[in-house]
C-alpha cells in the first residue's frame, strides 16, 4: 500500500511556482479540490483486489506491424534535398536556435 498524500496549498503554490504560472485563490482552491479527488479516487483504484491477473501494458492484443529493419541502398542527396526549403553545401539549411 503506498503512503498516502494530501494536496495542501503549500503543495499547489510549489507546484505553481515549478510550472512558472500564478494562480488565483479561486484557482488554487479548484486545483486543491480537484487534485485531492483524483488521489481518492488512486486510494479507490488501490483497494481492488488484482491478484492473480497478469500486468498488461494493452488492452487490445498488438503486434508489431512494422517491417523488418534491414539495410536498403540510400536515396540521391538531390532527391533528399529537393523540395528543402533551404538548402547549403549539400544538407538541410535550418535557423540558428543559439
Amino acid at each position: 500500500m503506498r503512503r498516502k498524500i494530501v494536496i495542501t496549498e503549500e503543495l499547489i503554490d510549489h507546484l505553481a511556482w515549478l510550472a512558472r504560472i500564478k494562480l488565483t485563490e479561486n484557482e488554487k482552491k479548484e486545483f486543491l479540490r480537484d487534485l485531492n479527488r483524483v488521489l481518492e479516487f488512486f486510494d479507490e483504484i488501490d483497494k481492488v483486489n488484482v491478484e492473480g491477473i497478469e500486468p498488461t501494458t494493452h488492452t487490445a492484443l498488438l503486434t508489431n506491424v512494422l517491417r523488418d529493419d534491414a539495410p536498403q541502398k540510400p536515396l540521391p542527396q538531390a532527391e533528399v534535398l529537393y523540395n528543402a526549403p533551404e538548402k547549403e553545401n549539400g544538407y538541410f539549411k535550418a535557423p540558428k536556435i543559439l
